[in-house]
């Protein structure tokens, strides 16, 4: 008996634990298939409105596009050409001393005006002004000499009528008095030019323009090989713009400027490009920059209120020619592809369909194009991006003050700065209701507010 007991004992041990495995096993099982029915009763539950938010964001496959659109039209189109150019001095002068000297005296307003011939400077010229003197003494002995020697030759002549000299002596004499005149003029030359370098001492503006910084103080020795010289004078009334243009425009531009008015110009300000002045073309180089395939271009503008300064970088514009009643749409519109440059018309059905054109001149925001349209024609400006061939769109902003892109709300009116993307549809009211709300009341109000779900299901 106690042999059975024993036996039947190790199987019985056996079953327990089997009936152990098989119970956890069990409640692994339960617990999962709880966990997996809990999470997928959320997802349903915020399904709906991520789905319907992720539709108005970006629209369903029948969902209407929103844009923004504009009318093709007729109007005048100015052909130009936009370039970047350099202002430069009419005349730069620098003003070196032509003798070597003590600087005296400075009479240089740094960056006023100065007229031709005005004093900048004055040098030592006590040096010169000796020089001078001694060239005048020399001058005066040798034309005495002169003149003694010209009574004795009339002398001479008298005597030789008398045969009283020989006619030797009187040839001679002539001679005397031609190597005496030469003397003299070289004398002569000899103090006009030291009178020319003691009126060098007098340092004078060469053009009228507009003095710059002086590069010499008082007392400094300055010589006519000073690299700075004394100061710059520029003259920037006219001042001189130079710029490339394409060699392709060469040809109109030749034939302009031999009319009757050359072709006008803007100088604009390189970061805002507000407009500084106007001019008009004055030459074109006489060769083509074979490395770029351009010409260089001068224009000259008036500059009367010097405001124009040389070295100056510029946005130009070149006034070519005018397309009268060219048919025009908006520069937005046009857009390019592998089939070339096209744009989407809207129908009257409320689909688009892409026109192809030619681009041609843009003028202030509009491009001359040719194509398949015809003044009148709405085409897409905003939103093209999502656009495709017959996709039916919704036409928003179409005044140009309240166009803030066609990716606005889906109801087609732009989004207010301060409200949070799925809270569009809400009146103002509302937002700021929410806005003020902690997290767990937000929640709490969604689950309340079945038309806010969508918006839950954003934040």
């Amino acid at each position: 008996m106690l042999t059975l007991i024993h036996r039947h004992l190790p199987a019985r041990r056996h079953g327990g634990r089997a009936s152990l495995a098989l119970i956890v096993a069990a409640l692994v099982a339960a617990g999962g298939g709880l966990w997996w029915w809990r999470s997928s009763a959320h997802e349903h539950s915020a399904a709906p409105g991520a789905s319907a938010l992720e539709g108005r964001r970006f629209g369903g496959a029948n969902a209407a596009q929103p844009v923004s659109v504009d009318t093709v039209r007729r109007q005048d189109m100015r052909v130009s050409v936009s370039a970047i150019g350099s202002l430069a001095a009419a005349n730069t002068a620098v003003v070196r001393a032509q003798v070597s000297g003590v600087v005296q005296r400075l009479d240089i307003q740094e960056g006023q005006p100065v007229h031709a011939g005005q004093v900048l400077a004055q040098i030592d010229p006590r040096a010169f002004q000796a020089t001078l003197s001694q060239a005048e003494g020399v001058l005066a002995r040798d034309k005495a000499q002169l003149d003694g020697a010209r009574l004795d030759l009339a002398r001479y002549r008298d005597l030789l009528a008398k045969d009283a000299i020989p006619k030797q002596q009187l040839d001679s004499q002539a001679t005397l008095v031609a190597q005496l005149e030469g003397t003299v003029k070289a004398d002569q030359g000899t103090a006009d030019n030291a009178r020319l370098q003691l009126s060098y001492t007098r340092v004078t503006a060469p053009i009228a323009g507009r003095a710059g910084l002086k590069q010499v103080d008082l007392g400094n020795v300055t010589t006519p090989n000073d690299t700075n010289g004394i100061v710059t004078i520029t003259q920037t009334r006219p001042i001189a713009l130079v710029f490339a243009v394409p060699a392709a425009h060469l040809p109109t531009l030749v034939r302009l400027l031999r009319g009757s008015s050359p072709p006008a110009v803007q100088a604009l300000e390189r970061g805002s490009n507000r407009l500084l002045a106007e001019g008009r073309v004055a030459a074109v180089d006489n060769a083509i920059d074979a490395s770029t395939d351009t010409v260089k271009v001068k224009a000259l503008f008036p500059n009367a209120d010097e405001t124009l300064f040389p070295n100056q970088a510029v946005n130009v514009t070149l006034q070519l020619e005018t397309l009268a009643n060219a048919l025009a749409v908006p520069q937005a519109a046009v857009q390019r592809g592998a089939q070339g440059f096209y744009v989407y018309q809207v129908k009257r059905d409320g689909t688009v369909t892409a026109r192809t054109v030619k681009p041609g001149a843009v003028d202030a925001g509009w491009m001359a194009v040719t194509g398949e349209l015809q003044p009148g024609d709405r085409v897409v400006i905003d939103g093209t991006d999502r656009l495709r061939e017959g996709a039916k769109v919704e036409v928003i902003a179409a005044d140009p003050a309240q166009r803030a892109g066609a990716a606005g709300t889906p109801s087609g009116r732009p989004a207010s700065a301060g409200t949070p993307r799925g809270l569009d549809h809400l009146s103002p009211e509302e937002v700021a209701k929410v806005k003020a709300m902690s997290p767990e009341e937000r929640r709490a109000w969604f689950k309340s507010q079945p038309q806010a779900r969508g918006a839950s299901a954003a934040h």
